[in-house]
């Protein structure tokens, strides 16, 4: 069963188009779990563009389902893992200028770095999970680090979905029976919407969890949150 993480990061975008607290941000997560998300993800940058620090502590309060927080492991991110303990954390590796998530962990450059991240936090209780592409060495690379899953991070998938299918789940699915057969869990996100999902699921046997904010959102503009969170759980069925 691949759980489906709601990423709510666009409603808090909305919000703060024009200040004040419409839409609210915990409403929705409360809401997006009542209507079958079996998790809420959010990122928290820097500079507060979308998720809020206050979001943060406020979400702990009332999330039900499991929290995950992603975001680029600095020390400020680092203290947000600690005073909430979130069920997973999600490692990235782009800096707070980048308008979102574009490239995946080079773990075999960045081998102790982020082993030392993730036996912190681990020995915190959380699980971790970093954003990297597929790949081989990659994919070798984050079972070294010690992390607990991978997140596939599937712009490419989503791009090449529409000329060959096959061809664009090709990578991943090698990438994915690698990091099984490494012990690694897998998650996916990035411009996962409801033409391309049910074909990742196929061919992704081992996949955990999808983490889908943006076209869940646009979606819902003419279906409704409740259908298009059912209708998002459907594909992955």
């Amino acid at each position: 069963m691949t759980r489906l993480s709601v990423n709510i990061n666009k409603v808090a975008t909305l919000r703060n188009a024009r200040g004040g607290d419409n839409p609210n941000v915990v409403k929705v997560a409360i809401d997006a779990e009542r209507f079958g998300a079996e998790g809420i993800t959010i990122h928290p940058r820097p500079d507060e563009r979308h998720i809020t620090t206050k979001d943060v502590y406020d979400l702990k309060e009332v999330v039900t389902t499991e929290f995950n927080i992603e975001g680029y492991p600095d020390e400020r991110f680092l203290k947000i893992l600690k005073d909430v303990r979130p069920d997973q954390a999600t490692l990235v590796p782009d800096p707070p200028h980048v308008l979102t998530s574009n490239a995946g962990w080079d773990t075999v450059r960045h081998e102790n770095k982020l082993k030392g991240i993730i036996d912190e936090i681990k020995s915190m209780g959380i699980r971790t999970s970093i954003f990297v592409e597929p790949g081989t060495s990659i994919i070798e690379g984050a079972a070294k680090v010690g992390t607990d899953r991978i997140e596939l991070y599937t712009e490419m998938y989503a791009t090449g979905f529409m000329q060959n299918q096959e061809v664009a789940i090709s990578h991943y699915k090698e990438a994915a029976e690698r990091a099984h057969d490494l012990g690694l869990g897998i998650n996916a996100g990035h411009d996962l919407d409801l033409t391309n999902l049910s074909y990742l699921k196929q061919g992704l046997i081992h996949l955990d969890e999808v983490s889908i904010g943006h076209a869940l959102f646009c979606d819902a503009l003419y279906y409704g949150l409740e259908n298009t969170i059912q209708l998002y759980l459907r594909e992955l069925k």
